[in-house]
C-alpha cells in the first residue's frame, strides 16, 4: 500500500526587500516549501500567523531592532511557530535577544539553496524540543499550584472544624465527590468562602 503523499509545508516571510525576498522565496521552494504570505515587517505578525495559519516563519533581515523582538515575543506566546532569522548582523546581542524572543535558528550566512532543507528540519526540531519542555514545565508548574490550594484549604478545614489533616482532607475529597468536580476546584472555593468569612489570615 503506498504511504500517503507527504504534506506540503507552509511558511510565511517577513522581508521589507522584494528582490531579496525572492531568493529567499525560491529557495524554501526548492526545499519543498511553500510561501503563503509575505510581510514587508513584523508589525502585524501575530495576527498574520492567526488569519494564514503557516508551519513556521521565516524573517530574513539586516538585524532585529526593539519592535521586531517584541512581535517575535508576542508571536511566541500567543501562538507559538518555529521560527527562523536570516540577518546580516552577527553582534551576539541580537543574537541573545532574538533567541529570548523566540527563535529557533539564527543564521548569519545568508540563505544557502544547498541548506536550507536541512536548517529548516533542526529549526523545527528544536522548536518541538522546546514546546514539549514548556509544556511540561507549565504542568509541573499547575501540580504545584493546586497541591498549594489544597494544603491551603486543608489548613482553613482543620481550623474551622477542629481536625486532624487526614479528617480534612476526606472531607475536601467527599466534597469534590459529591459536586462532581475536582478537589482544586473545590478547594479553591472553600478558600473563597473562608476568606470571605475571615476564616483566613
Amino acid at each position: 500500500m503506498p504511504s500517503p503523499p507527504k504534506k506540503e509545508l507552509t511558511v510565511m516571510l517577513v522581508d521589507n526587500e522584494p528582490a531579496r525576498a525572492a531568493i529567499v522565496e525560491q529557495a524554501m521552494i526548492d526545499s519543498g516549501y511553500r510561501v503563503i504570505r509575505r510581510l514587508e515587517n513584523a508589525k502585524h505578525l501575530t495576527e498574520a500567523v492567526t488569519e494564514f495559519q503557516p508551519d513556521m516563519v521565516i524573517i530574513d533581515i539586516e538585524s532585529p531592532d526593539r519592535d521586531m523582538l517584541e512581535n517575535m515575543s508576542r508571536l511566541t506566546k500567543d501562538n507559538p511557530r518555529p521560527i527562523v532569522m536570516f540577518a546580516e548582523e552577527d553582534d551576539s546581542r541580537h543574537v541573545e535577544a532574538a533567541i529570548r524572543a523566540g527563535v529557533s535558528a539564527y543564521v548569519v550566512d545568508g540563505v544557502n539553496s544547498g541548506s536550507v532543507k536541512a536548517l529548516l528540519q533542526v529549526a523545527i526540531a528544536r522548536f518541538r524540543e522546546f514546546q514539549a519542555l514548556r509544556s511540561e514545565l507549565e504542568s509541573v508548574k499547575s501540580q504545584l499550584e493546586d497541591r498549594k490550594l489544597i494544603e491551603k484549604a486543608k489548613g482553613l478545614i482543620m481550623k474551622h472544624q477542629q481536625c486532624d489533616e487526614p479528617a480534612a482532607y476526606k472531607a475536601l475529597r467527599k466534597l469534590a465527590m459529591d459536586r462532581s468536580q475536582r478537589m482544586t476546584d473545590v478547594a479553591r472555593n472553600i478558600i473563597s468562602v473562608m476568606e470571605l468569612m475571615g476564616g483566613s489570615k
